[in-house]
């Protein structure tokens, strides 16, 4: 799997090589527990009110035709990897959200949206990253509160630009298609629960 980088800014060597998959996590795909419901597109998104304390976000799951999902890697913590997100605007319809946040964050016009998880999901910031969060933003959240939407990529891979639409501040140095296991062992320690609950829910999709 190559890393595609965003070299006309970045000359640092390339990371490590992402993590073989392995069967660590089996309950991704066949939950014990009874299967979580999830929304198609031609349904609404529902705006029922998050945790108090928790900053309203949307997170994007997005997938090409080979079924992998879009991961990039943070200019300021280079060995964490996420799959993009951002804050809804007050008053914006999380679905207006989650396609403005992709076309910042990555440049990508081309996908829709397929499915949603129907109700939000939270992480706790830990406490140096809520003080620095704090500082940036000039509120004090406990968390994030998100809502995730599973979108498919319809073009091609040289549509992908981290430096987005260029109406934000790029937020990543590297990407790479990845498998849900990649995934969710990439991830920062207090977003894996949420992580793996994603890719339970859009695991009829990812296989």
């Amino acid at each position: 799997m190559g890393l595609c980088r965003l070299a006309a800014i970045f000359h640092s060597p390339p990371p490590p090589p992402l993590l073989k998959l392995s069967s660590k996590f089996p309950a991704l795909f066949f939950p014990s527990s009874s299967p979580i419901s999830v929304k198609f597109s031609s349904l609404s998104s529902s705006m029922e009110s998050p945790p108090e304390g928790y900053r309203r976000n949307v997170g994007v799951c997005l997938i090409n035709p080979d079924k992998k999902i879009f991961s990039a890697s943070r200019l300021d913590i280079p060995s964490a990897w996420q799959m993009p997100q951002g804050g809804i605007d007050e008053g914006e319809d999380p679905r207006t959200a989650v396609i403005r946040e992709l076309r910042e964050e990555t440049g990508v016009n081309s996908a829709e949206i397929t499915a949603e998880v129907p109700y939000w999901l939270t992480y706790d910031f830990p406490p140096e990253v809520r003080e620095k969060l704090k500082q940036q933003w000039g509120s004090d959240w406990k968390g994030q509160a998100q809502k995730w939407f599973l979108l498919k990529f319809n073009g091609k891979d040289e549509e992908i630009n981290l430096l987005g639409d260029g109406t934000e501040k790029a937020e990543f140095g590297e990407w790479s298609w990845m498998s849900p296991e990649q995934i969710v062992e990439l991830a920062v320690d207090f977003k894996k629960p949420v992580y793996k609950e994603v890719m339970t829910a859009f695991a009829p999709y990812l296989q």
